[in-house]
This record gives C-alpha cells, structure tokens and sequence, in this order.
C-alpha cells in the first residue's frame, strides 16, 4: 500500500527556517521522481519543488528558489525540504508526490510563518 507520511512543519516567525520531511513506502521510491506541493485553502495545489529518481537534479517554483532546497535519503525511503528565510506567503500545508503513484498522497505537514 502506497504511503507518505509528512512531517517537520510547524509555526516559525518570518526570516526562520524549517525542515521537512516525507517518508515514502509502498513503491519503489529510488526509481521515481519526487516532488513537494504546498496547498492554501481555496487554491489549487502549487508545485514548489523536484527532484530526480537519482538526486541529481533539482527544480524550483520561482517563488522559492533560493530560499528552499530539496534533497533525497535513497535507502531511508525519504525526501526532504530545507526551507529558510520564510516569509508569510509560505504558509500552507506541504505534501510530497511520487511520479510513479500520482494519485496519492499523504496528509501534510502544516508550515505557519507568522510574528
């Protein structure tokens, strides 16, 4: 059974930083790309970040890039998202994707920046 269990998010003032962290199972997780999104309610779910099955390559939403780097444990079963100088428009929730399964996903990890 396909599953992501989110985790490491929590309410931070703006300019701090978290980190966040998905552990996959259920598929074979280092053949496939990963991706964190982040959803506000009442708009659709943003894409913020990819990375390739191996970890060599990486991509960012304008938006974040910069501030935010995404990273993968291969034998862990695990990605990550390193997010610093948060600003208030980062506030949402945060889940992670596998091209492989696309049709699911976790329940998310809540990210507030607020002072």
């Amino acid at each position: 059974q396909v599953q992501f269990v989110e985790s490491g998010g929590g309410l931070v003032q703006p300019g701090g930083s978290l980190r966040l962290s998905c552990a996959a199972s259920g598929f074979i997780f280092k053949t496939s790309l990963m991706s964190w999104y982040r959803q506000v309610p009442g708009k659709e779910r943003e894409l913020v970040a990819f990375i390739s099955a191996g970890g060599s390559s990486t991509n960012y939403a304008d938006s974040v890039k910069g501030r935010f780097t995404i990273s993968r444990d291969n034998a862990e079963n695990t990605v990550y998202l390193q997010m610093n100088n948060l600003k208030p428009e980062d506030t949402a929730v945060y889940y992670c994707n596998a091209r492989k399964v696309p049709t699911y996903w976790g329940l998310g990890t809540q990210v507030t920046v607020s002072s």
